[in-house]
């Protein structure tokens, strides 16, 4: 645990967190060492040993006033603590996050980040605030009393050094479950919460099919299966809660016991009994409560390891210097082989040459690596072996702020933030000009939506472009592509579910596009495909064909039943009942 807090709180504070741990250990050790002066204290007292007790007292008196130092110094800067990771936590999310990879953005990983977000920093709040004092107070006060109980009487010191292994041995038992009863009841919590959000985000599909009055069964499921881990987690913790208390009990009882029978067999005088025993209540104490917390500081444990976990997930490797770029605009792969798990490779020793200011279409079956060509360049992930160039430079040797100022990638699935169309479209290039955002939208066809809307450039389009329709979206996208100016263009899919009148705005930017922009398009409208000066047919991750649209189809290999079937999608249409019967 103090490593995921040190991990937490970052190299700035760990400096910190040291003179905070030792102000935690310190205040029990001393708390500890002030209940053990208690047995000579009331030794002298039963001795009728009047300046004895006062020079106890005294010491006493001194060890009392360490110990609320302490106890101060230790409470503060905890508080701090706590204060920092509030107020620096979320900075420290958010800078590690850009540094990670793009491919890394899966949905359920999202949603990990969502909780630690939350929970987690509440989490570590509580762990300086209210978890680690009474559970590490409740261990070394106990182990300085053992030390002290050894030295003043060492037969009910070892009393108590026997019964550590019963205690471990619970509270290990109780804790190991606590924590695995913990985890699973998040892992149901985790996708109970993403059940919601899809639901939530089903609501046109489900709706359309009638499904809003039967309820969605995969939602019904997790919320079931997020009840019966809360059930499981409250059966298994409880027992385990009570083993441990009536395990210290246990260890009282049998102390009780060895004293009893020493008083009885004149082997300790009853006064130093009581003394002895008074000092073994303070063993009890601090144990019984450290038992209670220590389920709770596992689960916290559990919170703590996750957040540290996202911290550390490597960042993309970047670099500081930026990179010359010999021949702008070109991409390139050389030998390039990718899989996104060792077993299954998705490109296999890919070699490729788009020159600059050209347009490159890639074709192919679902699963050929389409899409996973696009990601490499814009390093999603980075290539197994082999190398990515983007003008003339490894993207690997690009710092990253250098390598997206050189793309813009318009994709299938647009996201629209809830802001005004011409702050979405400045997403291209914040710095722009009124004037360079008009024409930007003017080329994508957003300009044809402005003149519908009551206030035009200024009208808000809702959460993720709510207001807009989906090919509405995906022109706003490309005007970002077209306001940014980069060098290399990267469509993955753009077109593919356009209807016809979009597709034409679309179409538009696209050669505007490449006056300027090197062009890399997953494609399958036969006019994107047709218009690229080069077109790729990808197989089982090989590059299987390459050329023109007329030598592919002189070729008359895949591409060429590529062309064909889609030609004929493109003829299909529906016909009347009797326009069909009068043709039989």
């Amino acid at each position: 645990m103090i490593r995921h807090l040190a991990t937490i709180l970052g190299p700035d504070h760990r400096g910190a967190l040291r003179r905070y741990l030792a102000w935690l250990i310190a205040h029990p050790v001393l708390e500890g060492i002030a209940t053990a002066f208690l047995v000579p204290v009331l030794r002298s007292v039963f001795d009728g040993d009047t300046q004895g007790a006062l020079r106890h007292l005294a010491v006493l008196a001194v060890l009392v006033v360490a110990t609320c130092v302490a106890r101060y110094q230790q409470t503060m800067r905890g508080f701090r603590l706590a204060v920092v990771t509030l107020t620096t936590l979320h900075d420290r999310l958010g800078d590690h996050l850009v540094r990670l990879p793009l491919g890394w953005f899966t949905t359920e990983k999202v949603g990990r980040v969502a909780r630690s977000a939350t929970t987690g920093t509440f989490t570590v709040t509580n762990v300086f605030a209210h978890l680690l004092t009474p559970v590490v107070g409740g261990v070394v006060t106990p182990a300085t009393v053992v030390v002290a109980m050894l030295v003043l009487d060492w037969r009910l010191g070892l009393v108590l050094v026997c019964c550590a292994p019963l205690l471990y041995a619970t509270h290990r038992w109780s804790a190991s479950w606590i924590g695995r009863s913990e985890r699973q009841r998040d892992s149901a919590d985790a996708l109970a919460g993403n059940r919601v959000v899809e639901f939530a985000r089903a609501q046109k599909t489900l709706r359309a099919f009638g499904r809003d009055h039967e309820g969605y069964a995969p939602l019904e499921a997790a919320v079931e299966e997020r009840s019966r881990a809360g059930g499981r987690m409250l059966a298994e913790t409880m027992p385990r809660l009570l083993a441990n208390g009536l395990a210290v009990q246990l260890c009282f009882a049998a102390l009780v016991a060895t004293g009893v029978a020493m008083a009885l067999h004149d082997a300790v005088e009853p006064a130093a009994l009581v003394a002895l025993l008074a000092l073994a209540a303070r063993f009890v104490g601090p144990l019984s409560e450290a038992a209670g917390m220590s389920g709770m500081l596992r689960m916290a444990g559990n919170d703590l390891g996750r957040l540290a976990a996202l911290l550390d997930e490597p960042p993309l490797p970047d670099t500081a210097a930026r990179a010359p770029l010999p021949r702008p605009g070109e991409l390139a792969f050389e030998n390039v082989s990718f899989g996104y798990d060792e077993a299954n490779p998705v490109l296999r020793d890919v070699s490729l040459h788009v020159p600059a200011h050209t347009m490159t279409a890639v074709v192919g079956a679902s699963g050929a690596g389409k899409t996973t060509l696009v990601r490499l360049v814009a390093r999603f992930f980075d290539a197994d072996f082999g190398t990515v160039r983007v003008g003339g430079t490894d993207v690997r040797e690009m710092p990253v702020e250098q390598l997206m100022s050189q793309l813009a990638l318009v994709q299938q699935d647009v996201y629209l933030f809830d802001d005004t169309l011409e702050g979405n479209i400045r997403v291209g290039r914040p710095d722009a000009t009124d004037e360079e955002v008009r024409e930007a939208a003017r080329i994508a066809g957003v300009d044809e939506i402005v003149e519908r809307l009551p206030d035009g450039l200024g009208t808000r389009v809702g959460e993720g472009g709510a207001s807009l329709s989906g090919g509405e979206r995906q022109r706003v996208s490309v005007a970002r592509a077209v306001l940014k100016r980069a060098p290399v263009v990267l469509l993955d899919e753009a077109t593919a579910a356009l209807d016809p009148e979009n597709e034409k705005y679309v179409q538009r930017a696209l050669r505007t596009l490449m006056t300027d922009s090197t062009l890399l398009v997953i494609a399958h409208q036969l006019s994107t495909v047709v218009a690229a000066d080069q077109i790729l047919v990808l197989d089982e991750g090989r590059v299987a064909e390459r050329g023109t649209h007329t030598e592919l189809l002189a070729a008359d290999g895949r591409y060429a039943r590529f062309w064909e079937q889609r030609r004929r999608s493109r003829g299909w249409r529906l016909v009347a009942q009797q326009e069909t019967e009068a043709t039989r």
